[in-house]
């Protein structure tokens, strides 16, 4: 049996971009920079760290949740790992980044935000 699933929270490091497939699907694309905190070595302080993770979310959902996101906002993520490879130039490039199954608004500023958007999809019929 395997696992992949993941949680990060963090603040988004760019405005979220939509597009959609040749098919008509939603694709939103976010930067989430997570930070690591250590202890510097040198000085004694502790530091922190950022990992910039790239991060997808696909379907209704990610065109209607894309509108309430911008540079900064703080969320919660949960999702899985994905994989992929491609060349470019003549080199193999590949990098992981994570598919967005739920993400949840973290800014006190959000919060109205959020209950107004669960408000006005309550009784929508996308899948969640």
């Amino acid at each position: 049996m395997s696992i992949n699933r993941v949680v990060i929270s963090g603040n988004l490091t760019r405005d979220p971009e939509l597009r959609a497939t040749a098919a008509g699907m939603s694709v939103m694309g976010l930067g989430v920079a997570v930070n690591d905190r250590r202890k510097n070595p040198q000085t004694g302080n502790w530091e922190d760290y950022p990992n910039y993770i790239d991060c997808t979310m696909f379907g209704p959902r990610a065109d209607s949740i894309s509108r309430f996101l911008a540079k900064g906002t703080k969320v919660a993520i949960e999702g899985k790992l994905r994989w992929h490879q491609w060349e470019k130039d003549g080199q193999k490039r590949s990098k992981i980044d994570v598919i967005v199954d739920d993400i949840e608004f973290m800014n006190a500023s959000t919060e109205n935000v959020s209950e107004s958007y669960d408000d006005a999809y309550a009784d929508a019929d996308i899948p969640f």
